[in-house]
């Protein structure tokens, strides 16, 4: 028996009873939703809502009365757009829209200033949204599948940030821009088109570097603290006399700070530990070391 589809404006059955403990939390996430009922954003309480994987295509504008809400998950659905009302959530800190069919993001996207973590990794972008380039606090971006070729010069803008994830995309070189970003802990690059890499010691505070399956002979000059992932990354990771791992560990000695930088990082923990429905969840995956 499949799942009930709920009608546009009622609250699912359940609802009352998610809510009755106290942690101002809804799970839509699995249900059959072309749209999100209005009665969700009456709720002005809520501080995490969870609606993955539920076939939405469109969300209402109204969906900024959720003045509380901390945690939006909205990924693995059939969104091909973002309502401004999405923009103007003071305390949204993580923002999970990976999985739909974004072509862009709304210019008020950056009026996001409370947001740390963001993924939006398996969209249709082809040039790097510049209202991020104002969110100098978000320290987590997921963008991998996507159909981006450049970055902008203006990346470097972007201080707050720790780990972003680019693999999957259309990177014939590697971006200049990434040299400037000398705070990030983690790069992904795996699965584009690069030929070669530049010297990477300018990212001083890199802890974690993977360009596998890329065109290239070997790994890129880093410094001997960074985690490779790659061709000939076991081989350069041995000539620093360390022990060579039999399987890549699934967390570098001192990777992070503390769990909280940890944690947003990789996303958070709750639903986004499941990745999508039958699949698994690709960050993690991208940069061993960052798995629980």
């Amino acid at each position: 028996m499949g799942v009930a589809e709920s009608t546009p404006d009622e609250l699912p059955s359940d609802a009352e009873e998610q809510l009755r403990n106290g942690e101002q939390q809804l799970e839509l996430s699995g249900r059959r939703l072309r749209r999100l009922p209005s009665a969700v954003c009456a709720l002005s309480r809520l501080q995490k809502l969870y609606v993955s994987g539920t076939g939405l295509r469109e969300l209402p504008e109204e969906i900024e009365e959720l003045r509380e809400l901390r945690i939006l998950a909205l990924d693995f659905n059939k969104l091909e757009r973002l309502p401004d009302g999405l923009c103007r959530l003071p305390r949204l800190t993580r923002l999970y829209l990976g999985g739909n069919r974004l072509l862009a993001l709304p210019a008020d996207f950056a009026q996001l200033q409370s947001l740390r973590c963001l993924w939006i990794e398996g969209n249709f972008l082809r040039r790097f949204p510049r209202p991020l380039l104002r969110l100098v606090a978000l320290q987590s971006l997921q963008m991998g599948d996507n159909r981006l070729r450049a970055l902008p010069a203006e990346l470097p803008r972007m201080t707050g940030l720790r780990g972003l994830w680019l693999y999957g995309n259309r990177f014939e070189e590697f971006p200049p821009a990434l040299l400037r970003m000398g705070r990030l802990h983690i790069l992904d690059l795996d699965r584009n088109r690069l030929g070669g890499f530049p010297d990477l010691h300018p990212l001083r505070a890199l802890r974690v570097f993977s360009y596998d399956h890329n065109p290239v002979t070997g790994p890129p000059r880093v410094a001997d603290t960074v985690f490779l992932v790659g061709e000939g990354a076991v081989e350069r990771m041995a000539e620093r006399d360390e022990p060579t791992p039999r399987h890549p560990p699934r967390r570098p000695v001192r990777a992070f700070e503390d769990e909280e930088e940890e944690d947003l990082l990789i996303g958070g923990g709750g639903s986004r530990a499941l990745g999508p429905p039958g699949g698994s969840l690709r960050a993690p995956e991208a940069a061993p070391g960052l798995g629980t």
